[in-house]
């Protein structure tokens, strides 16, 4: 790669433009490019991901090995808890290889599948919670038709739905950024290849290509986050007819795990994005990203086992069948 392309701040010319339209590899700035704390950042995010991946890999196990939890909300449940693993095995890996070789180089190429598959993971976890609000919407607001709405057949079709239009939204970005011809830098400000990063070093005329990405957050941003905050208002309503306080708090603590989650994720996403573009700051961007890539998917096993009697219960019986099995042996 040109020592002229990496240096440069501003876009080239059209005739420089001509020998600077490939790109061999971006450089992912990372954390802190203090030597000092590297071993301190790869000891926190190696503990960080072993807790992220025990966790989830542990929320998946119990769901699927206890028929108590057979139902469409830990059916979603699981799906997360995958989709998770997936959103923090993105970022995470290649960022303590970089620390490691104290190399901050990415290969084309990997770049745009790390930003795909992120891409991916993130939107199937939008989705996902989405899901997961309107089966706490149905199963409160209208519990007879519960076992009917939401039979296994229909909650398959929702999570292949999430899959597809997931799919949709990594490969639009994908192409889109293959359009671009020359970048005015290469130096992404942050520690994985990020899409609005990436769309902000292009060099392109990005009119037609910003408003098709506009469009595509509107749909696959506003409408699940519309579709939670209309389930909880339903629900709150709900639950505020429920005449007794031990069942409206019994009907509450069945969606205060998923709220939880829901407001720490979004929270921190919508600090990432709005924090970098009213405040331009690199660094806050970085640790606002750390806590909805990495944070919130270690944090989410935990909110769902301690906050739910079901998981806890199930992870009870789990652990005894183990000391048991043990024991037998």
């Amino acid at each position: 790669m040109s020592e002229e392309r990496s240096s440069s701040s501003d876009c080239p010319s059209d005739t420089e433009a001509q020998n600077l339209t490939t790109v061999s590899e971006f450089h992912l700035l990372g954390l802190s490019d203090d030597p000092k704390l590297q071993p301190v950042l790869f000891g926190l995010f190696l503990s960080m991901y072993l807790i992220a991946m025990l966790g989830n890999l542990l929320i998946i196990l119990v769901v699927s090995s206890d028929r108590h939890l057979h139902t469409p909300m830990y059916f979603f449940l699981s799906i997360l808890s995958l989709a998770d693993i997936g959103f923090t095995s993105t970022t995470v890996p290649i960022m303590l290889v970089d620390i490691q070789t104290q190399s901050t180089a990415i290969s084309y190429a990997g770049c745009l599948t790390q930003m795909s598959l992120f891409l991916f993971f993130g939107c199937m976890d939008d989705m996902l919670l989405t899901m997961m609000a309107y089966d706490r919407f149905v199963a409160i607001c209208h519990p007879l038709h519960y076992p009917v709405l939401m039979n296994p057949r229909f909650c398959r079709i929702l999570v292949l739905v999430s899959v597809f239009f997931s799919l949709l939204d990594s490969q639009l970005h994908n192409s889109i950024i293959l359009q671009f011809g020359c970048f005015k830098s290469v130096e992404i400000p942050n520690y994985f290849c990020d899409a609005s990063q990436i769309f902000k070093l292009s060099c392109s005329d990005t009119f037609r290509n910003n408003l098709l990405i506009y469009l595509i957050s509107v749909v696959l941003g506003f409408v699940p986050v519309s579709g939670i905050l209309l389930s909880y208002y339903k629900i709150i309503s709900s639950i505020l007819k429920i005449p007794s306080q031990s069942g409206r708090h019994k009907a509450f603590s069945t969606c205060g795990a998923h709220l939880s989650v829901v407001c720490f994720f979004y929270g921190t996403l919508l600090g990432a994005y709005c924090g970098s573009t009213v405040f331009h700051c690199s660094r806050q961007l970085v640790v606002a990203s750390v806590m909805y890539t990495v944070v919130s998917p270690m944090l989410n096993p935990f909110i769902y086992s301690l906050r739910n009697r079901d998981i806890t219960r199930s992870l009870k019986r789990l652990h005894s069948r183990i000391i048991r099995t043990q024991s037998l042996e």
